[in-house]
């Protein structure tokens, strides 16, 4: 016998997987949060979802919103409700409640509610409701007992009809909820919180509970973008990632040499490692232009230079990345690293991953991340992002400022499958570069220190006893 609960399809891209499905169908579920945590906006991601993917119309009450100002800043995310609307799809209403009447008065039920909520479910047929905010509600009643009574009234009502309900509320001051009971007859509770440290923001959600199913327990960054809210499941994904045998060339003949003469293992995390001025970003922009040579998508991540500046500053190295870029082969993604903290971070990246699907991920610099957290902060959110790469299958290079005698700093050098080092030192008659590889799992290599040269066509790698 099958005793597991049916669920709806949330709409929130990341959130069904670590609910296993999406939300409880049928039933209530919870959503709470500060002001501008994104409840209004999870609850129409419901809405919008069911009645667009799932044949499932729904209906809308506010009582915080008018329909104008509901269907206004829902547009600037993407959500078109006023042609919901047309196609009758989705069902508006705004109850203005008068506070001061109702404690005037003493009086209260939710007779005319149930009247109107009944009315614009069978209009549309309904399958799911969004009622928000339940704090407004319930916010001129003064008598805590049929302020309960009401409450366990309305989540039976909800119950009952078999509709898949989202109810958003404020967080309380000491509780999860300012009345304490909502979270108790809801059978999936969810959290929405912003947190600020060290001057950055970092949105986060997590499931109090969810009665008869299995959930992700931890705390998740969320983003909210002009395409809505996307949740990003950053848990380590642990070591049950596939390996593969084929090998990528570099796009630098000399480097491919010292690696077997194959280059790297597809899917495999590479780091370059070295001083200011030694040539990595040289070296990744070189493996990103022969990955889309290749006709490999490519993702390029970059925290210390602009798009432009980089596409410039390649071209004079004979890279010539703006036609790759064009074409959709190439996509470069620049940020400052003190923009938002490493969860958000993560976050837009792992967004990015999702988006743009490479075969082929260069980061650069790795150690720039430093300044949005602290070293072992810093570490962890590097472990989860080579996790999730090697999940998507995807081969990596991580260009990092260090040298082997602080290569540890992040704590990232046993997590890499191939370690390559750059040097610069000074003589008399000029600059001498140098490259070797500190180790390369899996695979017979070079442990030789070669010349590294940088020219006008581009990167060359030779064995010092040849050009000697």
């Amino acid at each position: 016998m099958n005793r597991t609960i049916s669920k709806s399809p949330s709409g929130i891209p990341g959130l069904d997987e670590i609910t296993s499905g999406g939300l409880p169908a049928g039933r209530p579920t919870l959503v709470c949060g500060g002001p501008g945590s994104g409840k209004t906006l999870f609850g129409i991601s419901f809405l919008v979802r069911g009645a667009l993917q799932d044949n499932e119309p729904g209906v809308l009450i506010s009582f915080d919103e008018g329909i104008k100002d509901l269907e206004v800043n829902s547009a600037s995310l993407g959500y078109d409700l006023a042609a919901l609307r047309q196609r009758n799809l989705l069902a508006i209403d705004y109850v203005h409640l008068d506070r001061q009447a109702t404690i005037e008065t003493g009086d209260f039920d939710l007779e005319g509610l149930f009247i109107r909520l009944a009315h614009a479910v069978d209009r549309v047929k309904a399958r799911r409701v969004v009622l928000d905010s339940i704090d407004t509600l319930f916010a001129g009643i003064p008598n805590e007992a049929i302020l309960r009574s009401e409450l366990r009234r309305l989540f039976d009502w909800l119950k009952e009809r078999g509709l898949s309900t989202v109810i958003t509320a404020e967080r309380g001051e000491t509780g999860i909820t300012r009345h304490g009971i909502e979270e108790y007859v809801s059978d999936c509770v969810i959290v929405l919180d912003t947190r600020i440290q060290d001057d950055l923001a970092t949105r986060r959600l997590r499931i109090v509970k969810y009665r008869g199913s299995a959930h992700g327990g931890n705390e998740y960054p969320f983003l909210i973008e002009h395409t809505g809210i996307t949740v990003l499941p950053v848990t380590s994904l642990g070591l049950a990632h596939p390996v593969s045998d084929e090998r990528l060339p570099s796009g630098i003949a000399g480097l491919d040499q010292m690696l077997e003469g194959k280059g790297f293992y597809k899917g495999s995390s590479i780091m370059v490692s070295g001083g200011p001025g030694t040539g990595k970003t040289t070296i990744g922009g070189q493996f990103a232009a022969a990955a889309c040579g290749r006709g490999d998508r490519c993702l390029v991540f970059a925290f210390e230079e602009s798009v432009p500046q980089m596409v410039r500053n390649m071209r004079t190295v004979g890279i010539d990345l703006q036609p790759l870029i064009d074409d959709g082969r190439l996509t470069m993604h620049a940020v400052r690293p003190s923009l938002q903290g490493l969860e958000m971070h993560l976050a837009s990246m792992l967004h990015l991953l999702q988006t743009v699907r490479p075969e082929v991920v260069v980061v650069d610099p790795l150690s720039a991340l430093q300044a949005s957290g602290t070293r072992g902060q810093s570490g962890v959110m590097v472990l989860r992002l080579i996790d999730h790469l090697k999940g998507f299958g995807a081969t990596s290079m991580f260009l990092s400022i260090q040298g082997t005698d602080d290569a540890n700093e992040l704590n990232v050098s046993s997590l890499m499958d191939t370690w390559m080092v750059l040097r610069n030192l000074r003589k008399d008659d000029g600059l001498e570069r140098s490259i070797y590889i500190a180790k390369s799992r899996g695979m017979a290599h070079s442990s030789d220190v070669r010349d590294f040269a940088i020219s006008a066509r581009g990167v060359d790698v030779v064995d010092r006893k040849a050009s000697s």
